[in-house]
Parts: C-alpha cells; structure tokens; sequence
C-alpha cells in the first residue's frame, strides 16, 4: 500500500498566490489613505470693522462645481474650520453678520496648500432684500 499525505505544508507556489490575494486590499487602502492624507482645511477669524473678532456670524463655504455650501457660526473668538476639502475644487468664502459681510474669498485648486488660513473682514453692508 502506498502512504497518501493528508496535512501537510502548502506548496511554496500556493502560499505566494494567497500574498497576491492581500495586495488589492493593500493598493486600495494605500489610495484611500493616501486621498484622506492630501484633503485641505481652512480656517481663519472673522472680524468687525474695528477688527475685533466677530462671535457668531455665519461663514459660508460655497463648492464651485457641485454649488453645495457649508456653513460655520464663529465662536467667540471669531474663529472658523473647514476640514476634509477636495483640493481639486474651487471654493468661495465669504461670512455675514445681521447687518454687515465680507468680500468673497476664493480658494483655488491650483493652491497646493494643505492648511489655508484667510481672516474675514465684515466691512460691507448687507444689501437689503
């Protein structure tokens, strides 16, 4: 009678084939990572005339090509953040007040920064509707 192995160690060829199983895994999670790591933040303070920081005005994030826009109300330091930007987008940011806004800033996709800090000034009034 002849022995028949039943467990034994895996071929050398088989366990090479099982690594290249795990590579596609490891290419997309690579990318992912890689995508997450090169997204932008804005952030910055907004302020009155007088340039005192401007708590609880509304600053408005306008995505140039899909026209959604995310807003932010100031803390009480004026301050704002925008995180996890698309740097292949156009943005526009400007802020309000009850009665006063900003000029409108544009953050370009040409702007290789990955944190863009931009102070709003409210030194023009609302126009009234």
């Amino acid at each position: 009678m002849r022995s028949v192995r039943l467990a034994g160690p895996a071929p050398r060829w088989k366990k090479s084939y099982r690594c290249l199983g795990v590579l596609p895994v490891a290419l997309l999670a690579l990318t992912a990572w890689a995508q997450q790591s090169e997204l932008r933040t804005v952030h910055g303070a907004v302020l009155d005339k007088m340039e005192n920081p401007a708590s609880s005005a509304v600053v408005y994030l306008k995505n140039v090509r899909t026209l959604t826009v995310k807003t932010y109300i100031s803390d009480r330091a004026g301050e704002y953040r925008f995180s996890g930007l698309d740097p292949n987008v156009d943005y526009e940011l400007h802020a309000e007040s009850e009665t006063m806004m900003s000029n409108t800033r544009t953050i370009s996709s040409f702007d290789s920064r990955k944190d863009i800090v931009i102070s709003l000034k409210l030194d023009k009034e609302k126009k009234k509707s």
